[in-house]
């Protein structure tokens, strides 16, 4: 037990899916009064994301797929994100180069990590880790993602300036792929 956490109970809601649980504590504050609280934590487990860039041509290989959520909140369902998916078992820099040809079709060579980072840490347990990915050659692979999945993924190749209009224009809304474009745009990886 942490010194500024006293746990009361943990009640799972669901694990289907994802393991949703509820949990309740008393959180001790900054200035020492103990605060009872609950929260809910959805847990799929950590993942990897990777940013597809050809040095060729100064494109950078994004996808768009259907995202429930949003389509849910009454927003275009179809995102424009960079590559991603669940570990499994796998180690981050295993699982970007995977999920790049799984979705793309693209082999990935030369691989930088940028960062780890919490996506959505008020309930989300995730951690995401992200690389930045160079391509040499054309796509090898179908990509399109696995069907078994429920994936059904659109490869997009686009100069990399458009992509970063794209953030601009709200067209390029999804958190990894702005952290990814923007360390690439910093880092000056491409041009």
């Amino acid at each position: 037990m942490a010194d500024f956490l006293r746990p009361i109970s943990t009640i799972t809601l669901s694990d289907r899916w994802g393991l949703v649980q509820r949990h309740e504590f008393e959180f001790r504050r900054r200035n020492g009064e103990w605060q009872h609280q609950i929260r809910e934590t959805y847990d799929r487990g950590d993942g990897a994301a990777v940013l597809l860039c050809d040095r060729a041509d100064g494109a950078v290989i994004l996808i768009r797929q259907f995202r429930y959520p949003a389509f849910y909140r009454g927003e275009s369902p179809y995102l424009i994100e960079v590559c991603a998916g669940k570990l499994e078992g796998d180690d981050p820099e295993t699982c970007a180069r995977r999920e790049a040809e799984e979705e793309t079709g693209y082999r990935v060579g030369e691989l930088i990590k940028a960062f780890d980072c919490f996506m959505s840490p008020g309930s989300v347990t995730e951690r995401l880790t992200l690389y930045v990915g160079f391509v040499d050659s054309p796509a090898g692979g179908a990509g399109g993602g696995l069907h078994h999945e429920g994936e059904d993924i659109e490869v997009l190749r686009l100069p990399f300036a458009r992509a970063m209009a794209m953030i601009e224009s709200g067209e390029i809304a999804d958190a990894k792929t702005l952290l990814l474009l923007q360390y690439a745009a910093l880092k000056r990886l491409l041009s």
